[in-house]
């Protein structure tokens, strides 16, 4: 009878338990959420689609880094973490084995997660992601790069011990969400602060110095963030919170449409959150000072689209851009509203860096259609036709015409350094066409 009653005690505990070890439907849903908001498929994700299940690799200045499997596969993936092994890696950077996480994983960002939320993102990817029997893809990096024990050195010094996110004293609720999303999941500071050369950023948050989302200073798979902050030339300053809203809810506005990398945060991400959350991020990114506040106030110039209109192409690039350019983005630089952006004024166009725009003309792009845009924006590709002199004259064009004024100016020795790391494609379907 005593043994009956133990052993009927012993199931009742251990169903218990399994009752408590399972999240319930709603916090798995809010992983989702979460995890759509940290964009975690578009870098752990396999090059023929399988979500989460790594291999993509990312082009860095210290070689090619390859994303993992965060699958609950217990063999290649995550399976066995538990919540503290889990949170530790997203966190802090340090996986399982105790191996330290290249900072490619923005762990320096997630560190401001809240408990909450984290048991949501471990409730998600345990339970609500198929699990997937895929191999880890060991990073191309040269050494003595590729040693990880340098790395714990590096996390030591580099990534602060940072707490979970806290609104200020008195705080707009709304402008705390939208700080908490960026600094936090969003980490948009992880392509869009500049690092220096030990590869930190050089600012996790806006008290850190104005050189938060001032932009960054390395291309990264070809690509460059621009700056996010309120300067008037390369910045968000001329736009209203609403265009901001819209460009990160659409990837496109009447200023400009996202490339390379942001196309997929759009895809993959923004298209997803809430009204609510996209405001949240557009109010606090409008609240950012300049980087720059002497920066020169961009101020059109009609004289360069009069003399196109009279068919005065004898300004280098000029005759390049009326062939190539103008059908879609106009004579006078304004493009077609949401549909084909703004070159005049864009800026992208005006960046310092050249690289964003550069590749954009040689290797062209898609801005796939999302919820309310279901258009797909396509930018051709010019580099099959163009060579590197007639790439840079064009680029140069683009960069000083219209009241465009670029600080920099782009030679054909540009233009080959960065066709040599793009693949052309798309150049014999545009042959076709053209016969």
């Amino acid at each position: 009878m005593i043994k009956s009653i133990i052993a009927l005690m012993l199931g009742t505990f251990s169903l218990t338990a399994l009752a408590d070890a399972t999240p319930s439907d709603a916090l798995i849903k809010r992983g989702e959420y979460l995890a759509r908001a940290g964009d975690c498929v578009a870098c752990h994700s396999t090059a023929d689609g399988k979500p989460f299940a790594g291999g993509l690799g990312m082009k860095t200045p210290i070689g090619t880094i390859y994303s993992t499997n965060i699958t609950p596969d217990r063999a290649t993936g995550i399976g066995d973490y538990s919540y503290d092994d889990f949170q530790k890696a997203v966190r802090h950077g340090i996986a399982k084995n105790g191996d330290t996480l290249y900072p490619a994983m923005p762990y320096p960002s997630y560190a401001v997660v809240s408990d909450d939320d984290m048991q949501a993102l471990y409730a998600y990817f345990m339970h609500g992601v198929q699990p997937v029997s895929q191999a880890n893809k060991e990073s191309d990096i040269p050494w003595p790069l590729s040693m990880r024990w340098p790395l714990a050195i590096w996390r030591g010094i580099f990534a602060p011990d940072v707490k979970a996110f806290q609104p200020a004293a008195q705080e707009d609720a709304t402008l705390a969400r939208g700080r908490y999303l960026v600094e936090g999941l969003g980490h948009c500071g992880a392509c869009h602060t500049p690092r220096s050369f030990t590869m930190q950023e050089k600012a996790l948050n806006n008290d850190d110095g104005s050189e938060y989302l001032s932009g960054s200073n390395a291309p990264v798979d070809g690509w460059t963030a621009n700056n996010l902050r309120g300067d008037n030339r390369d910045g968000l300053g001329r736009w209203s919170e609403d265009e901001l809203r819209q460009f990160l809810r659409y990837g496109r506005n009447d200023h400009t449409a996202a490339f390379g990398g942001m196309t997929e945060v759009v895809q993959h991400s923004l298209q997803y959150l809430t009204d609510e959350d996209i405001a949240a991020i557009a109010k606090y990114l409008k609240s950012l000072g300049a980087k720059d506040p002497n920066q020169t106030m961009f101020t059109q110039d009609d004289s360069v689209a009069r003399a196109l209109w009279k068919g005065d192409d004898r300004q280098p690039g000029a005759s390049l851009y009326v062939d190539s350019c103008a059908a879609c983005h106009k004579t006078d630089g304004s493009g077609y509203q949401r549909f084909y952006p703004a070159l005049r004024g864009n800026p992208v166009v005006m960046a310092d860096d050249p690289t964003s725009l550069i590749h954009i003309v040689l290797a062209g792009g898609t801005l796939p259609g999302v919820q309310g845009a279901p258009s797909a924006i396509t930018m051709p590709a010019f580099g099959w036709r163009l060579n590197d002199s007639q790439v840079a004259d064009v680029v140069n064009f683009i960069r000083n015409s219209w009241g465009n004024s670029a600080n920099t100016t782009v030679t054909a020795k540009d233009v080959a350094k960065i066709r040599q790391d793009i693949p052309q494609q798309g150049s014999a379907d545009i042959r076709v066409l053209e016969h």
